[in-house]
């Protein structure tokens, strides 16, 4: 049974894996991320004293690394990416951490995420992207709780806007919002657990936290055994066909 509709990443250049762990160890993840935090928790808001603070996964330790190493997310990987199309990965990555009632940060451009590796450790965005973002939900996140938002579709306008550059993230940004600034927009919304795949030419941001609760969102890359083009023989490839 597939563990995803391809059909749908094709079209919208990403797609939704629900429930890719069981709930109790989607909690357990949620309170490991929290211990982070500086003695801050989910039952005192006195303390959630700053809109945006970052939790990590780095190591792949506890719950938060069994997350990363999920049965149910590597199938849907294999499907999008190809058997041997991806790395696997030890670890979620960086945890961006959004809290309610603060004011809005500027950091809420529509753009694409860094998909290749330079010389020297840097990083650049590529018309031959060799990373995949992933986004992993662990808490709950409705539509006001500052959902990534994602641009439908965006991903062949926003490949073509590149035509085979290789850009300084920051001045990719621009170029891909303009191409794309006309298509629909969806919420990566759901309940923890769930995991978006988002194509690398996809354009997505931040959004404003409308809502009164905190939202914790993993935001790490996969990396791709081989760079994404029409040839890639996987749904990466056939999305820009």
């Amino acid at each position: 049974m597939a563990e995803i509709d391809g059909e749908t990443f094709v079209r919208d250049g990403f797609v939704k894996v629900a429930a890719t762990v069981a709930p109790e160890l989607a909690e357990a993840a949620l309170t490991q991320a929290w211990e982070q935090l500086g003695g801050r928790s989910a039952g005192d808001p006195s303390g959630w004293d700053e809109p945006v603070m970052w939790a990590s996964d780095l190591s792949g330790q506890g719950p938060l690394g069994e997350m990363a190493r999920s049965a149910r997310l590597a199938r849907a990987l294999d499907e999008v990416c190809g058997a041997d199309g991806w790395a696997p990965r030890g670890a979620l990555g960086m945890i961006p951490v959004r809290f309610p009632g603060k004011a809005a940060v500027d950091d809420r451009g529509w753009h694409i995420d860094a998909n290749v590796a330079l010389p020297g450790g840097t990083y650049a965005v590529s018309g031959r992207p060799e990373m995949m973002l992933v986004l992993t939900l662990l808490s709950r996140v409705g539509p006001d709780d500052a959902p990534t938002r994602i641009r439908v579709g965006s991903h062949r306008a926003a490949g073509e806007a590149l035509a085979g550059q290789v850009l300084d993230p920051m001045k990719a940004g621009p170029v891909v919002d303009e191409a794309t600034r006309d298509f629909p927009v969806a919420y990566a919304t759901g309940e923890p657990g769930d995991v978006f795949l988002v194509h690398p030419f996809t354009v997505h941001a931040a959004d404003e936290h409308r809502g009164s609760r905190p939202r914790f969102m993993a935001q790490g890359p996969v990396l791709l055994r081989r760079p994404v083009s029409p040839e890639a023989g996987n749904l990466l490839g056939l999305a820009l066909s």
